[in-house]
């Protein structure tokens, strides 16, 4: 039990309301944390969008131990080992046909921004260097290193940082509860927000545009769910004007949405695909960038013994890594998580939308095993409703994520319907006191 919390800077946190009233985490097993107090802790978000097999699984735990006793440390510049080559060929049988070349990296934010890096390498490697605009979208979030809060559109995020990459535009985001409040999966309105993009290259021209960016379902900026056809429309604008597509998977990968991917649940392939949280089920940080077998061929030229692509990181492909990857791909196998969402999906559905009607609640959202509950702000004091209702369902034994004034769900892959019932009757009611 930690006595002291003064030196640790929390991320992303109220920092002076939890030091003077601390939420510790101890243990985990299974849907649950345990606080420090001994109490059990319903994992509503899948700890942060990531622990998609559920906590303290015996394959994973054992592929770590064996391989810190095994090789804790392998260089990867000019250097390999097996398991880094056996992981991509797992994972390049999971991704959508085409993007069968991966890349490592350590995290959502630096697979961002190795796909930015590649995408305008890319180019220029072929001889059009003169693309290098990337279009990011507002409220999307890729991220916090600089090129990812750079293509990316939440306000908070970027404001206090100085003024970005240059070279960067925004085409609009797809929320729009006039026409699609409590739209039960994809909304039926929006596919024309995608025609933002032709704007945007009617004013800087498609020949200085390297890549789009987008995540297929907006996470962490409150649950925005694709409206039917968007995807669709934008793949179509790049593939016309030669500009590569990147879907952000961060959050959307490794089942969440009812497929391995996304990509998958809505039949659009990018040129480039981000992965981070789910692939090592949260146990060892990691991330990696789908590449397709074209962008890779435009690398290889050139004298073979001279490096190609000059990006990487000291952790890339880090044996505890990929060995905690390979026992998570072989959890997901084995007990058919990637497409378990699927299977939940609807009564997830039912008993999300039930929240209609209780105070304050606007909009709800839902795909797959992710919702978002979005309410009314409390006059004056934005974001202080959710975060009211996150402190009540911590009280009582529930753990929700909340995002401005909408509470996102994502619960483990591995959810039962009581799991649900108690995970919507437990917000219910913090809706009803939160009134």
């Amino acid at each position: 039990m930690a006595k002291d919390l003064d030196a640790y800077w929390m991320p992303f946190t109220a920092n002076r309301q939890f030091k003077k009233a601390p939420r510790l985490l101890t243990r985990a097993d299974g849907m649950y944390f345990t606080d420090d107090k001994g109490r059990q802790i319903l994992d509503g978000i899948a700890g942060l969008w990531c622990v998609n097999a559920g906590h303290n699984r015996p394959k994973i735990v054992k592929a770590i131990q064996d391989q810190a006793a095994e090789l804790d440390f392998a260089p990867p510049f000019q250097m390999g080992h097996p398991k880094a080559f056996e992981l991509a060929e797992r994972l390049v049988q999971l991704t959508p046909d085409g993007l069968n070349k991966v890349f490592y990296t350590n995290s959502g934010s630096e697979s961002v921004d190795t796909a930015l890096k590649m995408a305008i390498a890319y180019h220029r490697v072929r001889g059009e260097g003169a693309r290098t605009r990337l279009i990011g979208r507002e409220r999307g979030y890729h991220g916090v290193n600089f090129g990812g809060i750079s293509v990316g559109g939440m306000v908070a995020n970027r404001k206090m940082f100085g003024t970005m990459l240059g070279g960067v535009d925004h085409i609009r985001h797809t929320h729009d509860p006039a026409r699609n409040a409590f739209s039960v999966g994809q909304p039926a309105h929006g596919a024309e927000f995608a025609d933002d993009l032709d704007k945007l290259i009617a004013l800087h021209d498609a020949s200085t545009i390297a890549a789009v960016i987008v995540e297929p379902v907006a996470g962490s900026t409150g649950v925005l769910i694709p409206p039917q056809g968007y995807l669709q429309r934008l793949r179509q604008i790049c593939d016309k004007h030669g500009i590569l597509l990147i879907f952000d998977e961060v959050i959307t990968g490794f089942g969440r949405t009812g497929n391995p991917f996304a990509a998958q649940t809505f039949g659009v392939t990018p040129d480039l695909m981000t992965v981070a949280k789910g692939l090592t089920n949260g146990c060892v940080p990691m991330g990696a960038v789908f590449a397709t077998q074209t962008i890779y061929d435009a690398f290889m030229n050139g004298p073979e013994h001279l490096i190609e692509f000059f990006h990487g990181y000291t952790y890339s492909a880090h044996p505890l890594a990929c060995a905690a990857a390979l026992g998570t791909l072989d959890t997901y196998a084995e007990e058919g998580l990637l497409t378990r969402a699927a299977e939940m999906q609807a009564y997830f559905a039912e008993c999300l939308h039930s929240l209609k009607g209780e105070p304050n609640v606007i909009d709800v959202r839902n795909i797959g095993l992710v919702g978002g509950v979005e309410l009314a702000p409390l006059p004056g004091e934005p974001a202080k409703r959710a975060f009211n209702v996150f402190l009540d369902c911590w009280d009582k034994g529930l753990l929700i994520r909340t995002t401005g004034d909408t509470i996102a769900l994502s619960p483990p892959l591995i959810i039962e319907r009581e799991h649900i019932d108690r995970i919507i009757d437990t917000l219910r009611g913090a809706l009803k006191r939160a009134a």
